[in-house]
C-alpha cells in the first residue's frame, strides 16, 4: 500500500506543477475554450489540462517500474504500457480538438484507434459473467472480447467528456472512480484472487493522483479546463481499469472473498462506479435522437444542468454529484468487500435519503437559488482582469489572442 501511495503523490506532485506551465503554453498557441451559450465560464479559458495529467501519469509509472514490489505488475502483464501508450494517442487526439474543434466523426475514428492499439497491446475483455438463466460466466474470444472492449472504451471515454461541464467535476468525479477501482483491485489482491501489485490497482492509482493534482487549478473558478485531452484520457484509463480489474477475471472463483455476492460484483462495480457518466450519456443521446438530433449536438439538459436549473450553485451542483459517485462507487467496493452485511446497507440506504433530500427539499431549493442568485451576481461585478483564468497572462492594452479588451464581465449565461 505505501508503493501505491509513493506513486499517487508522485502523479498528483508532477500534474499539479506541470498544469500551470500548460495554461502558459495553452494560452501561447491559442487553445482556448470560448464562451457559449450553453457554458457557465465567463470569460475564455485556457484547456488542454489533459497533458499536465498525462505527463503525472507517465511519471507515476515510471516511479512504480522502479519500486521493488510494483515490479511484478510488468513482469507478467503488458497491461500498465498498453494504457499509457493508449492515453498518449487518445491525450494527442484531444490536444488537436482543443485546438481546432475535429469534428465528431474524426474524433470518433480516433477514439476507436486508441482503443484498438490499447487492446493490441493487451487489454481485452476475456470473461463475462450473466448471472440469469444459469448462463453463468462466458469466456469470451478474440471475436467477441475485442470489439467488446473497444466499443466500452468508447462508450467510457464519450460519458466523461459528456459530464465535463461544470469547473472540477469530470476531475473530482474521474478521481472517486478511480479510487474506488483502485479499492476494488486490492481487495482482490488481498483476498488471494490476484497479485497484490496488479495492473488494475497501478492503473488507478496514477489516475486518481492525476486527478487530484489537476483538481486545485479547475474547482471553480477553474484556470484552465482539462478538455478533450484530458476527459478522453481518463475515459480510457476508467475503462481499462474496469476491463482488467474485472473482465479478466472468472467470477465464479471469486466465492472464497465474500460469500455469493462476489459472483455479481464484477458485473455491478463497474456500473456503479461509472453510474453518474453512462446516465448522464444515455438521457442525453434518447433525449437528442427524440428530437431529430444527433446525439453528439451540445445542450443545457445534462445532470450538472438540472441541477443548476432547480436552484443549486456551481460549486453546490459539483459537490452534489460527487457525492453521488462516491455514494454508488464505495457502495458497491463496501458490498464487495464485507459480501453485503446488514450495517452496510444500512448506512447505504440512509446516505441514500440524505442524498435525494439534499437535492430536492424545498429549503435546499430556496437556499441554493439565493445562493445561485448570489453567485451570478457577483460574476457580473468581477472584472475579467481579476479573474483567476486571466491572471498572469494580460498586460496592459488588449491581451493576447483569445481574451477581449478589460472591461465589464458579460452577463454569464444562467440555465433556467
Amino acid at each position: 500500500m505505501r508503493e501505491y501511495a509513493v506513486v499517487l503523490l508522485v502523479a498528483a506532485l508532477v500534474t499539479f506543477l506541470a498544469t500551470p506551465v500548460v495554461r502558459v503554453a495553452a494560452v501561447r498557441f491559442r487553445v482556448m475554450a470560448a464562451v457559449r451559450d450553453r457554458d457557465v465560464h465567463v470569460i475564455p479559458t485556457p484547456r488542454g489540462g489533459g497533458v499536465a495529467m498525462y505527463l503525472g501519469v507517465a511519471a507515476g509509472v515510471l516511479v512504480a517500474a522502479q519500486l521493488p514490489s510494483l515490479q511484478r505488475s510488468f513482469e507478467f502483464s503488458t497491461q500498465t504500457i498498453a494504457v499509457l501508450v493508449a492515453g498518449g494517442l487518445i491525450c494527442l487526439l484531444g490536444i488537436l480538438d482543443d485546438r481546432f474543434e475535429l469534428d465528431a466523426l474524426t474524433k470518433l475514428t480516433g477514439q476507436i484507434a486508441s482503443a484498438g492499439v490499447m487492446v493490441l497491446l493487451g487489454v481485452q475483455l476475456a470473461y463475462l459473467f450473466l448471472p440469469v438463466a444459469d448462463i453463468g460466466t462466458l469466456s469470451l474470444g478474440p471475436d467477441v472480447g475485442v470489439p467488446a472492449t473497444i466499443a466500452l472504451t468508447v462508450l467510457t471515454v464519450n460519458a466523461l467528456n459528456f459530464i465535463d461541464g461544470l469547473d472540477g467535476l469530470a476531475a473530482g468525479v474521474s478521481a472517486i472512480a478511480a479510487l474506488a477501482f483502485f479499492a476494488y483491485s486490492y481487495h482482490l489482491g488481498l483476498v488471494g484472487y490476484d497479485d497484490v501489485a496488479s495492473a488494475p490497482a497501478l492503473i488507478t492509482a496514477v489516475l486518481a493522483g492525476a486527478c487530484l493534482g489537476f483538481l486545485p487549478h479547475n474547482f471553480n473558478p477553474a484556470r484552465i479546463f482539462m478538455g478533450d485531452s484530458g476527459s478522453m484520457l481518463v475515459g480510457l484509463m476508467l475503462s481499462a481499469a474496469a476491463v482488467s480489474a474485472t473482465g479478466q477475471t472468472d467470477s465464479q472463483t471469486l466465492s472464497s472473498a465474500a460469500g455469493l455476492l462476489p459472483l455479481m460484483l464484477p458485473l455491478l462495480v463497474p456500473v456503479a462506479v461509472l453510474f453518474i457518466p453512462f446516465v448522464d450519456l444515455v438521457m442525453a443521446v434518447v433525449r437528442r435522437t427524440r428530437r431529430g438530433q444527433s446525439p453528439f449536438r451540445p445542450d443545457k439538459m445534462h445532470l450538472h444542468h438540472r441541477l443548476q436549473s432547480i436552484g443549486h450553485s456551481h460549486r453546490r451542483a459539483v459537490l452534489i454529484i460527487y457525492f453521488w459517485a462516491a455514494l454508488l462507487s464505495f457502495g458497491a467496493v463496501a458490498l464487495s468487500i464485507t459480501g453485503g452485511t446488514v450495517e452496510v446497507l444500512v448506512v447505504i440506504g440512509a446516505l441514500l435519503v440524505v442524498g435525494v433530500v439534499v437535492v430536492l427539499s424545498p429549503r435546499a431549493r430556496r437556499d441554493a437559488i439565493a445562493a445561485r442568485q448570489a453567485e451570478v451576481a457577483a460574476q457580473k461585478e468581477r472584472s475579467r482582469a481579476d479573474h483567476p483564468a486571466s491572471r498572469g497572462v494580460r498586460g496592459e492594452g488588449p491581451g493576447p489572442v483569445g481574451f477581449p479588451p478589460a472591461g465589464p464581465s458579460p452577463t454569464a449565461t444562467v440555465p433556467r
